[in-house]
């Protein structure tokens, strides 16, 4: 095989990449953030990692299409109860409609097949 040329590989550290805010279509930012290798998606579609700080609940959305995620740190708390901590792999149906909250902070692998519909 040849070598891989640099500008078709992208690498990134979870621990010292740089994340962007993630602001919503109309212009609400919540203090969560993302850091994406392919830049040929939306911010926050596809495959990235999403960091939420302490104390930080999400916007209610519907899926449109699947999201699957992995805990790396902290613990999440799914609007209808439900605790996911460090090592938990979810998967979400498309159409699903729910909202998260952290309360110490947390950071997950994401993968979102398609831009998300804010509810509120």
């Amino acid at each position: 095989m040849k070598p891989i040329d640099p500008k078709d590989r992208r690498v990134a550290n979870i621990h010292q990449a740089e994340f962007k805010p993630f602001v919503y279509p109309d212009g609400l930012a919540l203090g969560d953030s993302v850091l994406q290798l392919d830049t040929s998606r939306e911010l926050g579609e596809g495959f990235h990692v999403y960091r939420m700080p302490a104390g930080m609940t999400t916007r209610g959305h519907r899926h449109n299409g699947h999201e699957q995620f992995l805990v790396l740190e902290g613990e999440l708390h799914e609007s209808d109860g439900t605790v996911f901590r460090t090592g938990d792999l979810v998967f979400y149906r498309y159409g699903t409609e729910h909202n998260s909250y952290t309360p110490n902070g947390c950071l997950l692998a994401v993968h979102i097949a398609a831009v998300e519909t804010p509810l509120d």
